[in-house]
């Protein structure tokens, strides 16, 4: 996957902080800025690297968790595999219970939320869900 130790350390800084210039990068690793940008464009070039994000504070996300029902002529894991692809999906559980499937959808604003859920909702063999909007995150 990597090429070598060099190339981990420059996706564990990006992983920290993906706006880390590559001047402050080469200087932790006694690189000039034209290797390091050479190296990460490789990285992305042969796919290790897939994209640059941000995340957001979680005070300036509303976020949900969607049990999911499932219908019983349906494979689970192809259905999750479709939901982990919607906008706004973080996480998919499979689980056992009631419902066949969680999910932790985020966005910045409800608007976003039910969009997400709409969405998901229209996914062939999505049966039932319960959404329970996330107010506050003690831990």
């Amino acid at each position: 996957m990597y090429k070598d130790k060099i190339d981990e350390k420059i996706i564990e800084y990006l992983k920290e902080d993906s706006r880390e210039s590559f001047v402050d990068i080469g200087k932790k690793l006694k690189l000039s800025e034209s290797a390091v940008r050479r190296r990460v464009k490789q990285l992305v070039d042969n796919g290790t690297i897939k994209k640059f994000t941000l995340e957001l504070g979680e005070e300036n996300a509303t976020s949900a968790i969607v049990l999911v029902s499932v219908d019983s002529a349906m494979d689970t894991s192809k259905v999750s595999i479709k939901l982990a692809k919607l906008d706004g999906v973080k996480t998919v559980y499979e689980i056992t219970g009631q419902y066949d499937i969680t999910t932790i959808i985020s966005a910045s604003n409800i608007s976003e939320i039910n969009s997400s859920i709409d969405a998901l909702r229209k996914i062939p063999g999505v049966v039932d869900t319960n959404t329970v909007i996330i107010l506050r995150k003690i831990v």
